[in-house]
C-alpha cells in the first residue's frame, strides 16, 4: 500500500516541488518512535525496526480507508 496522501495538507505555491511528509510516512514515524519509547530498538536493528514502522503505517492506513 502506497498513500501519498499529504500528512499536512497545505496549497502549494509556485517555487515548491514537493508537498512533504506522506500521512504513510507520518504514521510510520509515530510507530517507530512508539517502539523505540516503549521497548528500545538495541536488540531489533534499523532496517528490522522501520520496515515494522511501515508495516504498522500500512496497516493504520487500510484500517482508517473502512
Amino acid at each position: 500500500m502506497n498513500d501519498n496522501t499529504s500528512a499536512f495538507p497545505a496549497p502549494m505555491h509556485a517555487h515548491q516541488s514537493e508537498r512533504g511528509m506522506t500521512l504513510r510516512d507520518y504514521f510510520a514515524a509515530k510507530a517507530m518512535a512508539a517502539q523505540i519509547q516503549h521497548a528500545g530498538c538495541d536488540n531489533i536493528g534499523e532496517e528490522k525496526l522501520s520496515g515494522w514502522a511501515y508495516v504498522m503505517a500500512d496497516a493504520m492506513l487500510k484500517e482508517r480507508s473502512k
